[in-house]
């Protein structure tokens, strides 16, 4: 491996010279790997002047390849126009995915809250990396794991503690920005700075331990070793900043990609804790009728039914639900929370979804609408979102809340 700073001449694609690596970036890494040479390109994904390096680097370099931070489903995300109108809202109901895809939105939004303060698209420098290499007749390569498998990943690692952390950030992102000082491009530079990174990387490391390693130190084995396949001698590989510190250290190591891509496994733990709530409230039940000869069964009936009705109707109500919806959570709440696999947000979701009918222009318009809280709820598909994920925290409280009271039943 060589130094960035180190002088010496490259051929590009097409056997012309190119100059030595003082001509590069300083945000630009050096690897050698034999004949091959691979130029690590560190950016922030809401910079201009990442865009322009990434555009100049490829341009001068004219390598055989171009690697690019990014896989399929988030390139056709940033190239897509279709991306939102193909979306079957009815699907990720019933496949109880409207959490995460509340958590894209989120995300999307605060990249593009950031992106507007800064003049420039977030993902706009992977675009251009793109743009480039397709202009000058180079191989394109997506070599990033696919998001879905990472976010699962990813969360399958946290506590629940963090999860429910995570959740209170992913649902406050979605408001809009709070007054405060603004990020601004001199601000973004430095974070690429690799001195910055690592304070910043230690950091969120202590802060949430369990999200550096699937988020961050996975992925910078996966792409290393990604780019290390990609063919020909010259490539170039466009990553975030905070990426390249990683990648180089892992650089030759042998990795084990099918590993990193595999799916976690459902949690035993997590399967038979499902399965706790509604034994604790059957037994409760069985308890109470053959202690008191059926005498508190009303009561403990009220005490069941009440709380998860009333919490479901007034988290789904709350959520901007229409009033079938509202009703529909107040009737199905008690039964549902006793069966776990199939929760008031489906029933609910479903209902709202059905009613409301979003149009193609309210998928289309998402990325838009969320920028402001009157836009996530005029909405129609973002509103139904928020419905099923509403209807289904209300039900949860209710639910545990109606455990306690039958609990104090028994005690009487």
């Amino acid at each position: 491996m060589s130094d960035a700073g180190e002088e010496r001449s490259v051929s590009g694609r097409d056997g012309a010279a190119v100059g030595g690596d003082s001509e590069l970036p300083e945000s630009v890494t050096v690897l050698e790997d034999g004949d091959r040479t691979i130029y690590l390109v560190g950016t922030a994904h809401v910079s201009k002047k990442s865009v322009e390096e990434v555009r100049r680097v490829i341009e001068t370099l004219r390598p055989d390849t171009v690697c690019v931070e990014l896989c399929e489903p988030r390139y056709q995300a940033l190239t897509g126009s279709s991306a939102w109108r193909d979306l079957d809202l009815f699907q990720v109901i019933r496949e109880g995915k409207t959490l995460f895809l509340l958590a894209n939105i989120a995300v999307g939004a605060w990249q593009r809250r950031m992106g507007r303060a800064l003049g420039v698209r977030p993902g706009a420098e992977l675009l251009a990396a793109v743009e480039t290499a397709e202009a000058l007749g180079a191989q394109v390569e997506l070599v990033d794991r696919n998001v879905h498998v990472t976010l699962k990943r990813t969360w399958a690692n946290l506590g629940l503690l963090t999860k429910l952390s995570l959740l209170g950030a992913v649902l406050e992102s979605l408001l809009p920005a709070r007054s405060g000082e603004a990020v601004t491009a001199e601000d973004v530079e430095a974070l690429k700075e690799q001195a910055n990174l690592a304070e910043l990387l230690a950091a969120f490391a202590e802060e949430v331990p369990g999200v550096k390693e699937p988020l961050i130190d996975e992925r910078d084995r996966y792409m290393m070793r990604r780019i290390q396949e990609a063919p020909g001698r010259v490539v170039v590989a466009v990553v975030g900043a905070a990426h390249v510190p990683g990648m180089v250290a892992h650089f030759k190591e042998p990795v084990d990609l099918a590993a990193l891509e595999a799916l976690p496994p459902p949690s035993k733990w997590v399967a038979a804790l499902k399965w706790v709530l509604p034994a604790a409230v059957v037994a409760a039940f069985a308890l109470g009728y053959v202690r008191h000869q059926g005498e508190t069964l009303e009561e403990m009936l009220r005490a069941w039914i009440l709380p998860n009705s009333l919490f479901a109707a007034l988290f789904t109500a709350l959520a901007g639900a229409t009033l079938p919806s509202i009703a529909l959570a107040f009737v199905a709440s008690p039964i549902t929370s006793l069966n776990p696999l199939l929760g008031a947000g489906m029933v609910v979701g479903l209902l709202e979804a059905w009613i409301r009918r979003p149009t193609v222009e309210d998928f289309e318009s998402i990325a838009d609408d969320v920028e402001s809280l009157a836009g996530l709820y005029r909405n129609r598909a973002t509103r139904v979102l928020l419905v099923a994920v509403a209807s289904t925290v209300g039900s949860a409280l209710g639910a545990w809340v109606g455990l306690g009271w039958l609990l104090t039943l028994l005690g009487g």
